[in-house]
């Protein structure tokens, strides 16, 4: 299934009350990989209760079951009062989007750069946090642990972009690109993230490297990271 199918069937299956249809992330962004990537889609609509929740679960059970996320549901009201409590995917959304129905719900949305900063202190923390977790679980063995980074890489590049967005205002669309500007401007070497990227691509195969070694820099780089970002949040004004 296709997003424009998906679109079709949220159509038919809401003929009234339905804003828009959005699609975003990498899809959008010019990143997307053919069946490693997902399909973000967002559902703008009057109301979300019961009724219309109903409606909108057959398309959504189909999209689920072609190997998607569900779509994020909205209102109006919930987007616009969202750009405070989801600051990094909003700034994103905006950025690079796809209107497949409706009118661009997000020209009204405004985040600010405060709510920014409080959201990537956290979610920065936390990723790191969950690389180690997952690390725990590999009993180090070499093809999960290029497991744990593989998967770990499309959410930290997406929280890089989102640093980078506290440095410059003109922040490349594409991930890897944002992830070379922000090499530049913190000065670390964005080469294990290229590496993981490749082995996420099949480019690279993981007998070709060395998982532990690889690791040890992919860990020792997302902690450096995560300590600069913190000391320049918490610089003295």
């Amino acid at each position: 299934m296709t997003p424009d199918e998906l679109t079709q069937r949220l159509r038919q299956a809401m003929p009234s009350g339905l804003r828009a249809v959005v699609l975003y992330g990498s899809a959008a962004a010019g990143d997307h990989l053919p069946g490693k990537s997902d399909y973000n889609v967002l559902v703008v609509a009057d109301r979300l209760g019961p009724a219309e929740l109903t409606a909108l679960a057959a398309p959504s059970r189909a999209w689920a079951k072609a190997g998607y996320r569900p779509p994020l549901l909205f209102t109006p009201g919930e987007l616009a009062g969202s750009a405070d409590s989801f600051p990094i995917e909003l700034m994103d959304i905006k950025q690079s989007h796809r209107i497949l129905f409706g009118e661009d719900p997000l020209a009204g949305v405004a985040v600010s750069l405060d709510c920014l900063r409080v959201a990537l202190e956290r979610e920065l923390k936390a990723k790191l946090l969950l690389v180690r977790e997952q690390f725990l679980l590999t009993g180090g063995k070499p093809r999960q642990v290029v497991d744990v980074m593989t998967a770990s890489l499309s959410g930290l590049l997406v929280l890089f972009r989102a640093v980078l967005r506290l440095y410059q205002d003109d922040v490349p669309v594409q991930k890897v690109e944002a992830l070379r500007a922000l090499a530049g401007r913190m000065g670390f070497d964005p080469q294990v993230f290229l590496t993981v990227q490749a082995l996420k691509e099949g480019r690279t195969r993981p007998r070709e490297v060395a998982a532990d070694a690889l690791f040890a820099t992919y860990l020792k780089t997302v902690e450096d990271i995560v300590a600069a970002v913190d000391r320049y949040l918490h610089r003295p004004s």
